[in-house]
């Protein structure tokens, strides 16, 4: 059973009757489909904060579809590699889940591990929990996570931003987080149809306080994509989607998509 700390006194939250609570008695349902919402209206910047829900089904239906599978199977190599043993899984920005459920498979194939998602967008983490209901689910902040701390042996963290002190608070000494950023030449075949000179991404190695670099590679893929609906996804998960004009999008959809694949993939150790 996962762990939560109130956000609001950062007491520990104890669960009765689908209720979590803390001493403070400040109390958060668990939702029908299962995550618990440790997000105070308070400290929302928005109604509904995070993705949308047409963003989260165009990203939800992309990825069901194996498209960027060759990413998450790398990165449940590399965590078999550095952090074989782990017990305690923590999927930062989860989404909907897919990378989660893939990593929380791979883990659990042969040892006692259980994997925490998190993630600021609601309608998300709905879809996540009805489909995965062996991975706990919270709706919070990255920036101010609601876990005590030394909580993670491994953490992953694809394409969501974080504050590197949390990260740091949150994760055991010596624990594992593994991250995965746009490489340099990262869909850059569209990035020549919006811009006039189109710069590739940043490729130096990244720095987190608190952890030590073990591992760097990127993981260079091409993707052509020639169904209708698979292009409209795809345009509709990126922020292409309100770059590109509606007659660039209508040519990708008619004549098919084809574009670099460049992710940027990291280990890090917490020291």
């Amino acid at each position: 059973m996962m762990k939560y700390r109130c956000p609001l006194c950062k007491q520990a939250l104890l669960l009765k009757d689908r209720t979590w609570y803390c001493p403070d008695n400040h109390r958060f349902d668990c939702a029908k489909e299962g995550y618990v919402n440790l997000l105070p209206v308070q400290k929302k910047r928005s109604k509904d904060p995070g993705d949308n829900k047409e963003m989260m089904f165009a990203r939800r239906e992309f990825l069901n579809k194996g498209h960027y599978q060759l990413l998450s199977d790398r990165v449940n190599e590399l965590a078999l590699q550095h952090a074989h043993g782990a017990k305690a899984g923590l999927d930062i920005g989860c989404g909907e889940g897919y990378y989660s459920h893939r990593l929380n498979d791979a883990m659990s194939a042969d040892m006692n591990f259980s994997l925490q998602g998190l993630d600021i967008s609601k309608s998300a983490l709905k879809y996540a929990s009805k489909r995965y209901s062996d991975i706990s689910f919270c709706v919070a902040s990255a920036f101010e996570m609601p876990f005590a701390d030394e909580s993670f042996d491994l953490m992953m963290r694809i394409y969501a931003p974080s504050l590197d002190e949390e990260l740091r608070r949150v994760a055991k000494k010596e624990s594992i987080l593994i991250t995965a950023s746009a490489g340099k030449n990262h869909h850059f075949a569209l990035k020549k149809m919006i811009y006039d000179n189109p710069t590739p991404h940043i490729t130096e190695s990244s720095q987190i306080a608190g952890f030590e670099l073990l591992h760097r590679e990127n993981l260079e893929s091409m993707l052509a994509l020639s169904d209708e609906m698979d292009i409209t996804h795809f345009l509709n998960m990126t922020p292409y989607s309100w770059k590109l004009t509606d007659e660039q999008k209508g040519k990708l959809i008619k004549n098919g998509l084809k574009c670099e694949l460049d992710f940027k993939i990291e280990v890090f150790k917490a020291i």
